[in-house]
């Protein structure tokens, strides 16, 4: 449990750390604006990309094999990262640490799963894993100043390789499950797959940057189109796909993955403006910004690992994730009330203690939704779904969020907070069209997967271990 964590908690870690760095590595480095935001675009581009591709890859190869390997890339990737001496060597080795990144995360949360049976050993897993992650991104804010105020934003690459040699060294100790015999990989579906959400991510991306009526992100969001409806057409026509479409056959796992996109884009969207309003606004450094959120991680943490597990065994699912969609509804409109004058006490730490705990409620739920009765050789693949949403969604909901605030911040005389505001607002709506979702798709009477039928190894079926969970199966 804890070296799967870890290399979870190292993934969120170095996704937030390099974001305080970035005016450093600009001066160090003389890059220009546009390079600069590659350096975190193209990590999450190839990140987001190939996690389905490396969720089957988990299944297909071997959970622990694909996570040593990526764990190896990783670390180099990080120490050519510190040692760059130019731009283009600093984004191409981020893009490496992305595809990396890409082979971990589904190899781990699948080696978690298939580790822990069904039932309350897998929703305490989950719900740990789900509050290291939130650990890493708050750890990575403040690491990220700490490390480049006193040793220099290369410090904040070269962490990694020491932490990431003690896992290797340990990763022994994890199961080595038999790869699943009898298939391949899916190749056109994975070239099609990865890149119609590569270009997803790039249209939103350019279109944050550069506005989205420009040649570039419309030709992407059109080829992200296209790719997606090519795709879907070859699953349908080869024998072994990449994605079997049954695998959504369950309403609740349909309503978890459209829910982790919404939620990806409130947490995303929520994140970033809070850290923004503490630093231009209220006028916070770097680290005390970290600081200040501090607060949401420990309540995410608490929420996880010890009182969603516990509803679970007492609550249908699609009432706790419910719960946990109103409460993160209710601190983005709590945040939507800032302005100038505003406080940290009053103003915004009640909104991140609302948020968090639907957080520490939404994530969990979502995760045992989303992996509950799927098949052993196909946990991966659920795994990556979970991660893909979240990562789709934080995309388009930061690319959406950012030009609106943009835009009323232009024709609010430039007042920020006007602009965070509205973002605030519109994360709110996220939130509430997600419990939609989740009230129509998972009400009791449309979660049945004739998938989930089929017998497990001791005979007994699938569905019947997940009913800890899915009660309203």
């Amino acid at each position: 449990m804890a070296l799967i964590c870890c290399a979870q908690f190292i993934l969120q870690l170095d996704f937030s750390i390099v974001n305080v760095a970035l005016p450093h590595i600009q001066d160090s480095l003389h890059m220009a604006a546009a390079e600069l935001q590659w350096v975190v675009t193209g990590y999450a581009l190839t990140f987001g990309s190939l996690l389905l591709a490396g969720g089957r890859l988990a299944d297909l190869l071997g959970r622990r094999r694909l996570l040593t390997v990526g764990l190896v890339v990783f670390a180099a990737a990080s120490i050519a990262c510190g040692l760059a001496q130019w731009p283009v060597m600093l984004i191409a080795s981020r893009v490496i640490q992305g595809a990396a990144g890409a082979m971990v995360s589904p190899a781990a949360l699948s080696l978690l799963t298939t580790t822990n049976p069904e039932g309350p050993a897998r929703t305490r897993a989950l719900a740990i894993w789900q509050a290291t992650t939130a650990a890493g991104a708050t750890a990575g804010i403040i690491a990220g100043g700490v490390l480049t105020q006193y040793l220099g934003w290369r410090a904040i690459f070269l962490v990694n390789p020491p932490v990431i040699a003690v896992m290797l060294a340990l990763i022994g100790r994890l199961p080595a499950a038999q790869p699943a015999g009898g298939s391949r990989l899916d190749y056109p579906g994975a070239l099609l797959v990865t890149g119609a959400i590569a270009s997803l991510i790039f249209g939103l991306t350019n279109g944050q940057q550069h506005g989205f009526g420009s040649a570039a992100t419309i030709g992407a969001v059109v080829l992200a189109v296209l790719l997606g409806f090519a795709f879907a057409r070859v699953e349908l026509t080869v024998k072994a796909p990449m994605l079997p479409l049954a695998i959504f056959a369950a309403a609740s796992r349909r309503a978890a993955v459209i829910a982790m996109v919404f939620i990806g884009a409130v947490l995303a969207g929520y994140v970033y403006f809070v850290s923004l309003f503490l630093q231009r606004v209220l006028h916070f450094s770097a680290v005390s910004t970290g600081l200040a959120l501090v607060p949401s991680t420990l309540t995410v943490v608490a929420m996880s690992t010890l009182g969603t597990r516990r509803l679970l065994a007492r609550m249908p699912a699609w009432q706790v994730l419910l719960a946990g969609l109103g409460c993160m509804a209710a601190g983005q409109l709590w945040l939507a009330q800032v302005s100038a004058t505003s406080t940290y006490p009053a103003a915004v730490l009640p909104g991140l203690i609302l948020t968090s705990l639907g957080t520490g409620l939404a994530l969990p739920t979502a995760s045992v939704a989303i992996t509950s009765g799927v098949r052993a050789q196909d946990q991966g693949l659920a795994g990556a779904l979970f991660t893909t949403g979240q990562q789709t969604g934080a995309a388009i909901g930061l690319a959406l969020l950012a030009t609106a605030a943009a835009a009323r911040t232009a024709h609010a005389a430039g007042s920020l907070a006007a602009g965070y505001r509205l973002s605030f607002l519109i994360a709110a709506g996220f939130a509430v069209l997600a419990g939609v979702v989740v009230a129509v798709l998972m009400r009791p009477g449309r979660v049945r997967d004739p998938r989930l039928h089929q017998p497990s190894g001791d005979g007994t079926p699938q569905v019947e271990l997940a009913s800890c969970q899915l009660r309203n199966c």
